[in-house]
């Protein structure tokens, strides 16, 4: 693991949208490392009853909030358009013990030279304060993968994103779905993509001082910044 130190979430964003952290960049309305700056999506905010969301670090200390996205219920799906990198999540949705969260999600169009990231989180705590924690696993639509955690607003990386023949590529109009999640199982932790475990890890790998407190917790959803996608509703089954 490679842990990436910083007095902000700069390097999580950086390494969610590019091919590296080195050196950890900027976030929320300057340049990202691939040039694109942080956007303000039209007709922003949070309106999915019992859904919240938090920003990179970065980010809010730059000005960004929550309502410079859009997160809005489109039929049985949840549409996401962000400004800055984030996550999303309903407090409602936990999970412990032995457990499989997913959803399947689709980018709705990918810039092909700066690709971005989205996917699920696990073991959530304290997410509203500056003592948050949680694990993702991330897809990115040239076929990587990545898998970090946070833990305060220092993030490390797990999986500095790597190539994966199960993450789906983009197409031609820059689309691509893939089903994204976790399985937690018999002390161990996986990220798991279109249904295969990608890598698996000890949950002692991920828990404990510095790292999250428990693999059982909140879960939900973590974008990239500048991202159009939908994602199907978050299901939680006990292994």
């Amino acid at each position: 693991m490679r842990r990436c130190w910083s007095s902000d979430t700069a390097a999580a964003t950086t390494a969610d949208t590019a091919a590296t952290a080195t050196p950890p960049a900027g976030t929320a309305t300057g340049a990202a490392a691939g040039g694109d700056a942080d956007r303000a999506v039209a007709g922003g905010g949070i309106s999915v009853a019992g859904w919240q969301g938090k920003l990179d670090a970065k980010a809010a200390q730059n000005g960004a909030t929550v309502n410079d996205s859009r997160f809005a219920q489109n039929g049985a799906n949840i549409d996401v358009k962000t400004g800055s990198a984030g996550i999303f999540w309903n407090p409602a949705n936990s999970a412990s013990g032995n457990y499989e969260v997913k959803s399947t999600f689709t980018e709705h169009r990918q810039n092909a030279s700066h690709p971005h990231a989205y996917g699920v989180f696990i073991g959530g705590s304290d997410l509203e304060t500056d003592n948050q924690a949680y694990a993702y696993c991330i897809a990115y639509g040239d076929g990587s993968y990545a898998v970090k955690y946070f833990n305060g607003n220092n993030v490390t990386n797990v999986v500095d994103r790597a190539q994966s023949a199960t993450v789906h590529k983009a197409d031609a109009n820059g689309q691509a779905t893939n089903e994204v999640g976790w399985r937690v199982k018999g002390g161990n932790a996986a990220c798991v993509i279109n249904g295969t475990e990608v890598k698996s890890w000890p949950a002692s790998q991920l828990t404990g001082a510095g790292k999250l407190k428990s693999l059982d917790g909140t879960y939900g959803v973590r974008v990239s910044h500048n991202i159009d996608i939908s994602f199907t509703p978050l299901t939680v089954t006990k292994l």
